[in-house]
């Protein structure tokens, strides 16, 4: 009986211990960026689509991009930034799903994107944020409005956390 008992024990420990080891080595990534240059010939559009020149840097998002297999494209609910992302999510043949960015990396983001690849396209004010709250820390400032270029990389492996910040222009 308590050989019995001591090999359920050891079968439990194994099996806890590997699912332990498999919830650690789960990399998630994360790219950031901001939606592409906006159309501002009228102020008062609050929901402006893309400048033909932002077309064009989406298009250019996916080139880059193309070589990196997303399992997901996050993007707030405004033209510009669904367009920015759309090249992206149409050459891995998915949909753009939208979050809210009050609630941007609660646990429900947090569950839904644990390790996966993820492309989250907000705006200036909320990417950097967006990449603070990932990275626990307060390090990136707002976008100048005249910059469409950062891409933001965070990947949490074992553990830890890394961040990045490029500029593409």
């Amino acid at each position: 009986m308590i050989r019995y008992l001591i090999i359920i024990c050891i079968t439990l420990f194994s099996i806890s211990a590997f699912a332990q080891e498999d919830k650690l080595s789960e990399t998630t990534t994360y790219y950031f960026i901001r939606h592409a240059e906006k159309d501002r010939s009228n102020p008062s559009e609050k929901d402006a689509s893309l400048t033909i020149e932002g077309q064009q840097r989406a298009q250019n998002w996916s080139i880059i991009f193309q070589h990196v297999p997303f399992d997901a494209v996050y993007s707030t609910d405004f033209n510009r930034t669904k367009e920015t992302g759309q090249p992206t999510a149409a050459i891995n043949r998915l949909e753009i799903i939208t979050y809210n960015v009050s609630a941007a990396y609660d646990d429900a983001f947090k569950k839904a994107t644990r390790g996966k690849t993820v492309l989250v396209v907000g705006h200036s004010n909320t990417i950097p944020d967006f990449v603070n709250a990932v990275i626990g820390q307060e390090k990136y400032n707002d976008i100048e409005d005249s910059n469409n270029g950062n891409l933001y990389i965070v990947t949490i492996s074992n553990g830890v956390t890394s961040d990045l910040l490029l500029t593409i222009n």
